[in-house]
C-alpha cells in the first residue's frame, strides 16, 4: 500500500518536526491539500508554505488542488518538484486539456471526485490519468466521518480500470484509519491518504507503518 499522510492535519506551529517524522517514516508521499475558500468552504495554505515544505521533505509531493481554475497553477506546482498533481473533475470544464498540460509539465496527473460525483463520468478520461482520488468525506475539513458508500465506489472504479486497461492508481482521502483502510485495501485501493489518524496519534510512525502493511 502507498501511504500519503495529509499535511492538513499536521502541527502548523511546528511543521518541520512533523515533516522530519514523515521523512523518517515508511510514508511514500506527502499529501498537500490546497484550499481556496471558494471551491471548498475553507482556506488551507498557499505556495509560500508549499515551497518551504518542498525544501525539507524527502518524500514525493502529492499536491491536491481543491480550488477553482487549477490549470492556472500548473507552473507553480511543477516548480515545487511535485510528483503528482490532483485536480477536481468538478472544477475543470476542459479536463482532458488540463490533464495534457500537467503531463506536458512533467508531472503525473490525477483527477479527484467529490462524494456526490459518480465514477462513470471518468469513462472517457480514465486511460489518460495516472491516478483517481476518491474523496471519502466532503472536502474542506479534516477529521470527518468516512462515507460508507465509498467502498462500493472504489469497487466500481476498480472494475472500470480493469475493463478499460487503464493503469490508473486509486487513491482515497477522508476518514482513513486502521479499520476503513483495511476495507478500502480489500476493495482495490492503491493509495491511502490519512490526516488526523496519523498526526493525531502518540506514535504517528506506527500508524503509517500499519497502513503501509495493509
Amino acid at each position: 500500500m502507498i501511504v500519503s499522510p495529509s499535511l492538513l492535519s499536521a502541527n502548523f506551529a511546528d511543521l518541520k518536526t512533523d515533516i522530519d517524522m514523515i521523512n523518517r517514516s515508511e510514508a511514500d508521499w506527502l499529501h498537500l491539500d490546497v484550499m481556496d475558500g471558494v471551491f471548498v468552504p475553507n482556506i488551507s495554505f498557499g505556495f509560500p508554505v508549499l515551497e518551504a515544505v518542498a525544501k525539507i521533505c524527502t518524500k514525493k509531493l502529492d499536491v491536491h488542488l481543491m480550488i477553482v481554475e487549477p490549470a492556472k497553477f500548473i507552473p507553480q506546482v511543477k516548480a515545487l518538484g511535485a510528483y503528482m498533481m490532483n485536480v477536481h473533475y468538478e472544477a475543470c470544464p476542459h479536463l482532458h486539456r488540463t490533464i495534457q498540460q500537467i503531463h506536458e509539465a512533467g508531472m503525473k496527473a490525477a483527477v479527484t471526485l467529490n462524494p456526490h460525483t459518480p465514477v462513470c463520468l471518468l469513462e472517457d478520461i480514465i486511460r489518460d490519468v495516472d491516478m483517481v482520488l476518491l474523496m471519502t468525506v466532503n472536502p474542506g475539513f479534516g477529521g470527518q466521518k468516512f462515507i460508507e458508500h465509498s467502498i462500493d465506489k472504489v469497487k466500481a472504479l476498480r472494475e472500470m480500470i480493469t475493463r478499460t486497461g487503464s493503469k490508473a492508481l486509486i487513491e482515497v482521502d477522508g476518514g482513513v484509519n486502521g479499520d476503513t483502510g483495511k476495507r478500502l485495501a480489500e476493495a482495490g485501493v492503491d493509495v491511502l491518504v490519512a490526516g488526523s489518524y496519523v498526526f493525531g496519534a502518540e506514535k504517528p510512525e506506527e500508524r503509517i507503518s500499519l497502513l503501509k502493511n495493509l
